[in-house]
């Protein structure tokens, strides 16, 4: 048996996963030329567009955005998808960045970290995301990125 992953010393608050099939998000993406700017920032769809075909990677960003409102235990449409930012670490771990009511609502229920996990083949793109918190009684609080 493996060992548990360094968490920090932060508790789980909540897990969130999502699913996309990628031939239909490809065919939403055409269908509607301006999606693609409501749901994710310019940075995500510059690196999106440096691949011959930017349909699964934007699939999987698209599924760690929904991930996230799983994690924090809320319904869809309480904040912007591109409130959810998906990075990328030179290491190419990916990480999420949350800006606006996104960041807002995570605050309010006290989570200051995330773990992230996205991986697609060339049907199913599929995103992980996990929301920490700091242990019970350490007064920790740093800002929601």
């Amino acid at each position: 048996m493996g060992s548990s992953p360094d968490l920090g010393g932060t508790n789980v608050f909540g897990i969130g996963t999502d699913l996309v099939e990628i031939p239909r998000f490809r065919l939403a993406l055409e269908r509607r030329p301006t999606l693609a700017a409501r749901l994710f920032s310019e940075a995500e769809r510059e690196y999106a567009g440096r691949f011959k075909e930017p349909a699964p990677r934007l699939a999987a960003r698209f599924c760690a955005k929904e991930a996230v409102m799983k994690a924090l235990g809320i319904g869809l449409w309480k904040f912007a998808l591109r409130d959810v930012e998906v990075h990328r670490l030179r290491s190419g771990q990916p990480e999420l960045v949350l800006h606006g009511r996104a960041a807002e609502i995570a605050a309010e229920k006290g989570v200051t970290d995330w773990r992230l996990t996205i991986t697609h083949s060339d049907f199913m793109a599929l995103a992980i995301a996990v929301a920490l918190t700091p242990p019970a009684g350490s007064g920790e609080m740093k800002a929601a990125r």
